[in-house]
């Protein structure tokens, strides 16, 4: 099966990451999406608990997507690199491609390992509103339909506007707006 690997913060998920899989789904020949809640940000940012983040992300409801824990439970560094032997290893019937968007690209020379990890895992590349798709390396494919749906939905849009006391109940599924008002997170 080919498989999309979905990873992120998910701090909170948001229904930018439900887009993102639907489209993948839609206009690509990917035949499940997995979400992939990091275990810590490879730039070591701050993030809700592990726990929050994956309830969460448990939360996230979409046809042909599932939850993978597999950062998680091998408690890897957030650097996507450490991820693929574990990949082949645990699943060696798929075949793997990871999901970013374009507010992924400046600073994709920053992940660790790069260069190794675009010649070992195809990428795909999703537009991000107020991100342009440069630069595209060798090994990254940009999604593209002229139906796509580009949005600048994000963790950090939904996070703030939480914090100053905005309404988010638009930019996240309802089940996680009631987790995060129960869990008092942002």
């Amino acid at each position: 099966m080919n498989i999309g690997i979905l990873g992120g913060s998910f701090n909170p998920p948001h229904l930018g990451h439900i887009l993102i899989a639907q489209q993948v789904l839609d206009y690509t020949d990917l035949q499940e999406v997995w979400w992939l809640p990091a275990y810590r940000h490879t730039f070591d940012k701050p993030l809700a608990s592990v726990a929050h983040r994956l309830a969460m992300t448990r939360l996230l409801k979409l046809p042909k997507t599932k939850v993978a824990t597999l950062e998680i439970d091998h408690q890897l560094d957030g650097n996507t690199i450490a991820l693929v032997p574990i990949l082949h290893k645990q699943y060696p019937q798929h075949t793997f491609t990871f999901i970013i968007g374009t507010d992924q690209l400046s600073t994709f020379h920053k992940w660790g390992s790069w260069q190794q990890l675009l010649k070992t895992l195809p990428f795909l590349v999703v537009m991000r509103a107020g991100y342009p798709a440069t630069p595209l390396y060798p090994g990254m494919k940009l999604l593209e339909h002229k139906d796509l749906i580009v949005s600048n939905i994000s963790s950090t849009i939904v996070r703030t506007r939480r914090m100053v006391g905005l309404a988010i109940d638009t930019l996240v599924p309802g089940e996680i707006l009631d987790y995060v008002v129960k869990n008092g997170l942002y």
